[in-house]
This record gives structure tokens, sequence and C-alpha cells, in this order.
């Protein structure tokens, strides 16, 4: 498997875990406020191999812990599953990033128990979430399949949403608690602009919007926490 970026050591992408996070290509969203739009339009060349990940990997074992895989998309890849029992077999603990538009994978890797950690996107409220995706269309049925996979997996996990002030208001937050109620933790990080963000004209929201979209969440979510937001 070919890899298009790597942050050599994070202390913020895997909860708890000192780790490197690894980057895959493609992606079957467009998300206008996506930082790492060159993983999905072709142009971010790679850089290695999973043979090369794994000398890596085996410089780094008094340094990290574990190891994050995001992307683009990381489901899209059916070789995934074997990446990541390539990173386990040199004991390192694996995290999952998904926008859970691929339950299917995402259930055999749950089922084979080879990750120790999933954070899934849920980009926006249901009537939201295509234009929010950068599509004319999505089946919601998919994602919310993702949805009750992980909540039922008994796999440490969060829910995530980047929040943009153009795409996001309070009624949002009502309808993703009710989609995710009850879930294990949910988190609100705030939109910052790049160079790489493929859309112009997006801004963040407030703080004061952040912490108001936060304690309607905390109402069908208790461990609902801003990332990222004094």
């Amino acid at each position: 498997m070919k890899l298009h970026g790597i942050q050599k050591m994070t202390l913020l992408d895997f909860p708890g875990v000192v780790s490197c996070t690894i980057f895959l290509g493609g992606c079957d969203f467009r998300c206008p406020f996506c930082h790492n739009f060159e993983l999905i339009d072709g142009t971010a060349e790679p850089i290695m191999d999973d043979g090369e990940l794994i000398e890596f990997l085996r410089s780094r074992k008094a340094l990290i812990d574990g190891v994050a895989i995001t992307g683009g998309e990381p489901c899209l890849h059916k070789d995934l599953p074997e990446l990541i029992r390539k990173i386990r077999a040199e004991g390192y603990k694996v995290k999952l990033d998904t926008n859970g538009y691929h339950p299917e994978m995402l259930k055999a890797i749950l089922d084979e128990g080879i990750v120790d950690y999933v954070a899934m996107d849920i980009k926006n409220s249901e009537e939201k979430y295509a234009l929010t995706c950068g599509l004319d269309d999505i089946n919601m049925d998919i994602i919310k399949e993702s949805i009750s996979i992980l909540m039922n997996s008994g796999i440490d996990y969060e829910f995530r949403t980047t929040v943009v002030d153009e795409l996001h208001e309070e009624a949002d937050f009502e309808k993703i608690g009710e989609m995710i109620r009850g879930a294990k933790h949910y988190f609100l990080q705030r939109f910052t602009d790049r160079d790489s963000v493929p859309y112009g004209n997006l801004t963040a929201p407030s703080f004061e919007k952040m912490h108001k979209y936060c304690e309607i969440a905390h109402n069908f979510v208790t461990n609902t926490e801003l990332r990222g937001v004094e």
C-alpha cells in the first residue's frame, strides 16, 4: 500500500497515546473545508510504501506507542486490514479515522479486533449532510449503519464534527444529537482555514457559538467536548 504522508510524532491524534499519523490517499467525499484535499485530488505523491513504514516503525519503538491511520478515507482500501495487521505485529496500537461511508470494512476490522480506537466524522444534520460532504446526494442509511456499528462494538470510539460557520447552526446539533444519542464521546472542533482548503470564503464560528453548540449536543451525548477551543 502507498502512503501519501506521515506525521512522525503527535500527542493530539490518538487520545492518550503518543503516536505517528499516516495519511492514505483517496476519498469518496469532497468536503469544501477539507484540510487534506491534496490527498483526494491526486496531487499528493506517495512518499513510502507499507514496507518502508514498518522499517520506520521499528526505528521508533522507544518514542511512540501507536499509529493513527487517516486520509483521505482509509476504508476505501481493500488491503487496509492487512496494513493494520502489519502495524500491530510490531507492537503498536492502532487508531482509525473514517467518514463512515464503508460500514462493511469498518465492521470487518472491528470484528477482527485489530483496532484500538475509531474516530468517525459526523458531517452535519441529515438534511445538510450531502452539502457538507460536497456531494449532490448521500445515502444516510449507510452513515447510520456505521454509527450503529460503532455504538454497539464495545470498542473505544468518538464521533466528531468540524464546525464551519457557513454550514452549521444550532438546529443542526439538535439533529446530530438525535443521531448519536448515548454515544461514548462527541467532539466539536472549530474549522481553521489553510492554503490546502479547496474552497474559499469559509470561516470559523465564534467561540460563543461553539460553546452553545456544545451545550446543545451535551443534552444527547453526556461526554460532549470542544476540541482545540478555549
